[in-house]
């Protein structure tokens, strides 16, 4: 796998690859997700200095990574390795964003999300108002 990335995982490809996880954690990627996360990542201050390219470069991970028995735990141990413990919160608010653009959140991304949750260590109450923050803002008439 680490020969298939040609330098260690930027935290910028963390929060890609949690997103792209939370997206394909149904089996379906739908547009909106995929829109969702475009736009994030083309217009969100963390990805200004961010290669583009690189976001195949995670897709490819992502779904290899998912296609292994241990994948998910694989998955995260890459994201605590390279991703800052201050951008776990941005993670998680990310990977709500994603889950929550499609308009249903499915039973696999509630899993992930919770899994998100415990694996990155997050204050219950903190990520309550992350998830409510996404909800309103991915409200519709």
């Amino acid at each position: 796998m680490s020969e298939q990335i040609p330098h260690p995982l930027t935290p910028q490809d963390c929060l890609v690859a949690v997103m792209i996880a939370v997206s394909a954690s149904d089996e379906s990627i739908r547009t909106a997700e995929l829109l969702t996360i475009e736009s994030l990542v083309n217009n969100l201050p963390i990805f200004a200095t961010y290669d583009l390219d690189r976001m195949k470069v995670m897709s490819q991970m992502v779904f290899e990574l998912f296609s292994e028995e241990d994948g998910l735990d694989a998955l995260f141990g890459l994201i605590r390795e390279n991703l800052p413990e201050r951008l776990f919160e941005t993670a998680y608010a990310l990977s709500c964003d994603v889950a929550a653009a499609d308009g249903a959140l499915t039973e696999s991304e509630l899993r992930l999300l919770e899994e998100i949750r415990f694996e990155l260590d997050l204050d219950r109450l903190h990520a309550a108002a992350i998830e409510r923050g996404a909800r309103a803002r991915h409200m519709t008439i």
